[in-house]
């Protein structure tokens, strides 16, 4: 099977993660757990998730093109990141120029009130990478999630629990979720859910299944509503996310994830592995601009900065 990037594109992907040398191509990496480890670590560090170009552009729209994703995330050396799609597309196409067996599926995720999850899973609007190993061990790869994102692959076992961040734990279960109506064994979801601390109950966040592959036509189904509906917060919410990362003796590759960075339309936010707090309110455009390159290593071009004017999103001023 002929691969969409180029090994000189795996180079520079590996280079922009700033991955350990010991994981480059021409030093014969084994495609093991800790490479997977490592690479999600790195690339949720590295790349953030972020939707700007739904309100920093012209044409407020998100393409899916594997070579116009490189050059945005990669290439342009502006510290650019993107939403779920973006983000897990670039990621499908990169570990199969690596050598590994992947592919992606749809996920279901719960709306938000409050930053916490309430209600049913509405549609497909999130997507996840599924590894399998040598071993013929299974592994889930969620690199654009966003704060409550899991920051390691996550092993397809059912009950499977590990410690996500500072307090955060973080599990995947097998449950049916409202609305379905066969409610045999074998059409379970798995289910991904955290808790800040060990008195809390579990928040279910999403749901999906592993039995079926997603295509690119899938994608850009997707994509569309996400990137076009008023339904989808995607349209009216400036994000980015962005985690924190620093060295670790004990931890894959000597680096962990110990908290994480987040503006909110005008406001950034800081988490480093306790609780969350205010770091700065932008009050102007010119704030929130420099905010992105100060917080997040986001630079907007000219062009960009321009385009907000006019948009509902845009930062007034008052009188």
């Amino acid at each position: 099977m002929a691969h969409i990037y180029s090994e000189a594109q795996v180079a520079k992907f590996l280079t922009h993660l700033k991955i350990p040398s010991e994981f480059y191509i021409g030093n014969e990496p084994i495609l093991d757990h800790a490479f997977l480890s490592v690479i999600q670590k790195h690339m949720i560090t590295e790349i953030p998730y972020e939707n700007l170009l739904l309100h920093y552009s012209d044409h407020r729209s998100v393409t899916l093109d594997p070579q116009e994703l490189y050059s945005k995330l990669i290439a342009s050396g502006r510290g650019r990141g993107g939403y779920c799609m973006e983000n897990s597309i670039l990621l499908t196409y990169m570990l199969r120029a690596l050598g590994f067996q992947v592919y992606p599926v749809g996920v279901r995720v719960r709306p938000r009130k409050d930053g916490t999850p309430h209600s049913g899973y509405p549609g497909w609007v999130h997507i996840v990478n599924i590894v399998t190993l040598a071993d013929n061990s299974r592994w889930v790869l969620d690199v654009s999630f966003g704060g409550d994102g899991p920051t390691q692959p996550m092993a397809l076992i059912e009950g499977t629990e590990w410690r996500n961040m500072g307090t955060q734990d973080a599990r995947l279960i097998r449950d049916f979720i409202p609305g379905q109506t066969e409610l045999t064994a074998g059409r379970r979801m798995w289910i991904y859910q955290c808790r800040n601390s060990p008195d809390q109950s579990w928040a279910s966040h999403y749901a999906f299944s592993h039995a079926v592959e997603w295509l690119p036509p899938d994608f850009e189904v997707v994509n569309h509503f996400t990137s076009t509906s008023p339904r989808s917060f995607q349209t009216w919410t400036v994000l980015v996310v962005k985690f924190l990362r620093r060295p670790c003796a004990t931890a894959a590759g000597g680096q962990e994830v110990y908290g994480k960075r987040m503006l909110v339309d005008d406001v950034v936010k800081e988490n480093p592995g306790g609780k969350t707090k205010v770091v700065q309110e932008c009050k102007t455009e010119e704030e929130r601009v420099q905010a992105l390159k100060e917080w997040f290593g986001i630079e907007l071009t000219e062009e960009e900065i321009q385009s907000i004017k006019g948009h509902k999103k845009e930062i007034q001023v008052s009188a």
